[in-house]
């Protein structure tokens, strides 16, 4: 299954778990401090490890960590729990962000997010930013036995190799579907005009070809629309209309309807499935696609990013956002050097 590949027996993240409330549903550490990188980013040693918490109650969690951990938040901490947790769930992605945290000796940074909330959007991709980040490798450090979590999980990475497929030509490498995999969540997003290295994907894929493989092996193999020559490290789709078609009604909902309304002339107001049809037939196939997640990612991305104004406080911002500059003019430096 490929949900196994994610897991990790990692002492010190557990360590630094054991920082927080227990009461998890999920929790995983991702990012260039967990997964070597090239490019600016390859400071493995010294890069903020990033962390995500998923929570069954966020008001409870919070209520908890507050009195734990009271000097991690923001101006907002004296605003309680409940606004803490309305802020979370209403506003950007969906995830709660406290950066620059030192935490047993590491500079960290963690989101909180509501398990209902990422299970909606690891199946339909509403905000396509936790998921997104799902997509790629990461370090799961503890898991429940929720059912529900765990088959969104495996759905999310089968609808990541689909939406890739339908922007892949006939043929093409293992290297090629882990790029555009792990480009998904990155479709329109500000931040990589302003604060992200532009190499980013390609320094995300090119180190960790194995642990994608891992990822989406299984995957790949049980899929009925792909001939995956392991040995080569080649794959071939089916580009027929039919077969297009077949992915396209496979997508996530909110991709679907996104899609629905690139093509949607105004006024006509057409089904879903008529206008998947009609793109399934398009030789442009697969920017329409692409459009349509640059339309989920946007918004999302933006919104977050505004939100972390308030989440982290001014100071803070200020701190990470050049951080994330400085990274940027490495790897331009790099890239002209």
């Amino acid at each position: 299954m490929a949900l196994q590949a994610l897991q990790s027996s990692g002492v010190a993240f557990r360590k630094i778990l054991s920082h927080f409330p227990e009461e998890l549903s999920l929790a995983f550490a991702y990012g260039s401090g967990v997964y070597r990188q090239v490019g600016p980013s390859s400071d493995q040693k010294n890069a903020m490890l990033d962390f995500v918490f998923t929570v069954d109650d966020p008001v409870a969690w919070h209520s908890k960590n507050l009195k734990k951990n009271w000097n991690h938040y923001s101006f907002l901490k004296v605003l309680g729990p409940k606004i803490i947790t309305t802020v979370q769930n209403n506003y950007g992605a969906g995830v709660y962000y406290n950066p620059l945290i030192m935490c047993d000796g590491r500079l960290i940074k963690y989101g909180v997010i509501s398990t209902s909330i990422l299970i909606e959007d690891l199946l339909n991709w509403n905000n396509l930013y936790i998921a997104g980040r799902l997509q790629k490798p990461v370090k799961i450090i503890a898991m429940n036995e929720n059912v529900a979590l765990r088959s969104a999980l495996d759905k999310n990475l089968k609808s990541a190799v689909t939406t890739a497929f339908l922007m892949l030509p006939e043929s093409f490498s293992e290297e090629d579907l882990f790029i555009e995999i792990a480009g998904l969540s990155y479709s329109g997003d500000f931040r990589m005009v302003v604060g992200e290295d532009k190499t980013k994907v390609l320094n995300i894929v090119k180190p960790n070809i194995a642990h994608f493989r891992e990822l989406y092996g299984s995957i790949l193999q049980e899929n009925p629309q792909v001939v995956y020559k392991i040995q080569q490290g080649r794959l071939e789709i089916d580009k027929s209309p039919e077969g297009q078609f077949t992915q396209l009604m496979t997508l996530p909902k909110t991709l679907q309807q996104q899609i629905n309304h690139v093509m949607d002339p105004p006024g006509k107001n057409r089904d879903v499935e008529e206008t998947l049809l009609q793109v399934a037939h398009d030789p442009d196939c697969g920017e329409v696609v692409r459009r349509g997640l640059s339309a989920i990612v946007r918004p999302s991305s933006m919104k977050q990013s505004t939100k972390g104004i308030f989440t982290a406080g001014m100071k803070k911002t200020v701190v990470y956002s050049s951080l994330k500059l400085h990274k940027m003019w490495k790897g331009w430096l790099r890239k002209t050097s």
